[in-house]
């Protein structure tokens, strides 16, 4: 079985697949806060619009996506999501280099993220991929962690 990920970015038809990986991936959660994850709500026809969405499928199934948003100075990891069968396989951390790719394509010095202070396994994860803690934010919805990433530019 072919460990590689192949990449392509999402399409418009595309919207209902992100969705439904989406609320899979993140459906593991809702216990632990009480509530659907904000990225299970999301309106994803519009996002695939709006934003680049990264869909990555290994031997042909759809195993994750990275949705990332291009602000003025950095470009900003909106959503991670991988499929729970292929969770802990390293397609998490394939996605967030290919963000990382795509900040210094972009000519940016800095990738950025948040995530909700419970999901503890996702800033380890970032943590040992090198993001660091910016602040924590107390909100409606919990404690959001900010986190970044310094990237070298290649523009």
């Amino acid at each position: 079985m072919s460990k590689m990920l192949e990449l392509r970015r999402a399409l418009p038809a595309d919207a209902g697949a992100v969705r439904a990986l989406t609320r899979q991936a993140y459906a593991r959660w809702v216990p632990l806060i009480g509530r659907e994850p904000k990225p299970m709500q999301a309106d994803y026809d519009r996002a695939v619009r709006e934003h680049r969405i990264d869909l990555a499928y290994r031997d042909g199934v759809l195993a994750g996506l990275i949705e990332t948003i291009e602000q003025s100075d950095h470009l900003l990891i909106e959503n991670v999501a991988v499929l729970p069968a292929f969770q802990g396989r390293g397609v998490g951390r394939t996605l967030l280099a290919h963000a990382e790719e795509l900040t210094s394509a972009l000519g940016f010095g800095e990738v950025r993220l948040y995530t909700n202070k419970a999901f503890a396994e996702n800033v380890t994860l970032y943590l040992k991929v090198g993001y660091r803690i910016d602040r924590e934010e107390n909100g409606p919805l919990g404690i959001a962690v900010h986190m970044s990433k310094a990237i070298s530019s290649s523009a």
